[in-house]
């Protein structure tokens, strides 16, 4: 027996799983944590992040928003201004991202000197 049951988040049919899938997203937690200290716009977010295309960041934004983390407010003037800022639920996943990053900053080297050591999977 797996041990598994229904409900259980690692399982394809569960709510938990979706919410996973979303946040192991390669943009998501840093989308989201460039948007913690306050709203943001687009540009702002280019800047802030590098390396993130203007498409992959619109995609992100656009999925986060589908899934409530965050919010897009239109202002009416000329030129267009568009910010974006975290949800009360997007809220909530500030501190468990800073506990990753906090552990990408203590174990990032203990990881760089295993890939060194071991290779990279899929290159020779």
């Amino acid at each position: 027996m797996s041990g598994f049951g229904p409900g259980d988040p690692f399982l394809s049919d569960c709510p938990a799983r979706l919410a996973l899938d979303l946040i192991a997203d390669k943009w998501t937690a840093v989308v989201l944590y460039g948007l913690s200290k306050g709203p943001v716009r687009h540009g702002e977010l280019i800047e802030l992040i590098g390396g993130i295309s203007r498409k992959m960041l619109t995609q992100t934004l656009r999925r986060l928003e589908a899934h409530g983390l965050i919010d897009r407010h239109a202002y009416a003037e000329v030129p267009p201004r568009v910010e974006y800022r975290l949800t009360p639920l997007g809220t909530t996943l500030i501190e468990p991202i800073h506990a990753l990053t906090e552990w990408a900053r203590e174990h990032g080297d203990a990881v760089l000197d295993a890939l060194d050591a071991h290779g990279e999977p899929g290159r020779p």
